[in-house]
């Protein structure tokens, strides 16, 4: 063990915890239906990947900031599929998958000890494993009065969210970007599933409609993985206040933060193509009207679950023991707990399995 060792201030990984669940539902005679994690299945694009083959046999660097198609690429798509307006090219920065962006986005942007990060009460983990990898003091707060007087550094924000597929409304994100900016904190909104609404319209934090076209202060991540099957390929991106971008950029270079050229090209191919997406939008959208019939026909209560890559469930019973029960039935889901302690009486589904699999789970429910 070294002598100070970073995993000793940080939670135990929690997918760890699932391995006796896991070898219950792999017991199923007909195999195991994982919906714990939310990983793509469905095959990457053939556009896309003729991209990624072009650019093959190129032996040099890429640059840290990414090829100027791929940042050109990224604006108009955020345009064109968003509505989202004013981002200048040289304001998006390539990111080798955005989990790594957001796990070390405080470090990156100077933040240390007694620096306050706030987090969403219901959170993916790594929002809080990026602040204490900075040494920063983390704060549960969807509202803003939880805040009273405190000054926060840095804000993340998640809409729509992962795990409870909540969208956060225009006037909500509003408010978030008026107290920032009174307080001069930086807001890092996590907009991975933007493209997956199903009952709601989602906004970016970049939305003129948001952020009345000032950039100031705020970051939007964005992810290639969900809409585009790229988790494999580590494509990501994060764009808004150009000072902020050159600053992650500057040390980005020093660090070797490259994303490969290779996976760059592959990238621009699916920033300029939007049949693809929408193909996968609809198996998912199939996919979840399958196991949403399901599982309230089995007597789950399904929360939220307005956008995203999940259902959010729960029959007002501790989650492990729901994780459980579902495991006996050989399907594997996220626990509640992996997302906050305010979050334990629900699990988290994922709509991420083949049709096959999807319908073996809703016959077994």
């Amino acid at each position: 063990m070294p002598r100070n060792a970073v995993s000793r201030g940080l939670p135990d990984f929690p997918w760890d915890s699932l391995a006796g669940a896991k070898a219950t539902a792999q017991s199923h005679p007909d195999g195991i239906v994982n919906l714990s994690v939310g990983t793509p299945v469905d095959p990457v694009a053939p556009l896309i990947r003729d991209a990624l083959a072009s650019v093959s046999q190129v032996p040099g660097y890429p640059t840290t900031h990414g090829e100027p198609a791929l940042r050109e690429a990224a604006v108009a798509a955020l345009a064109r599929r968003y509505g989202i307006t004013g981002v200048d090219p040289v304001a998006v920065l390539p990111a080798i998958g955005t989990k790594e962006m957001i796990a070390w986005m405080p470090t990156l942007l100077g933040l240390g000890k007694g620096d306050l990060v706030v987090i969403p009460e219901v959170a993916y983990p790594t929002y809080e494993v990026g602040a204490l990898l900075a040494g920063c003091r983390v704060l549960r707060a969807d509202g803003l009065t939880r805040l009273g007087p405190e000054r926060p550094e840095l804000i993340f924000i998640n809409s729509p969210s992962n795990p409870t597929g909540k969208v956060l409304g225009i006037d909500h994100l509003r408010k978030v970007v008026e107290f920032a900016r009174s307080r001069n904190a930086i807001v890092v909104s996590d907009e991975c599933y933007l493209g997956l609404t199903w009952e709601a319209e989602a906004y970016s934090i970049l939305d003129p409609r948001v952020c009345d076209g000032d950039h100031t202060n705020l970051l939007a991540v964005h992810s290639l993985s969900k809409t585009s099957n790229l988790a494999s390929y580590r494509a990501g991106f994060v764009t808004g206040d150009p000072a902020l971008v050159a600053e992650l950029l500057e040390v980005r270079k020093h660090a070797g933060m490259i994303m490969p050229l290779t996976v760059q090209a592959a990238m621009t191919a699916a920033l300029n193509d939007d049949e693809h997406e929408n193909e996968q939008r609809e198996r998912y959208r199939k996919r979840r009207e399958v196991l949403l019939g399901a599982v309230r026909g089995a007597g789950f209560t399904v929360d939220n679950s307005e956008a995203g890559l999940y259902l959010w469930l729960t029959r007002e019973e501790a989650c492990r023991d729901t994780v459980d029960w579902f495991a006996e039935r050989g399907i594997l889901v996220a626990p509640g707990d992996f997302y906050g302690p305010g979050s334990r009486r629900h699990v988290r589904m994922a709509l991420t399995e083949t049709d096959e699999r999807i319908a073996a789970a809703a016959s077994r429910l």
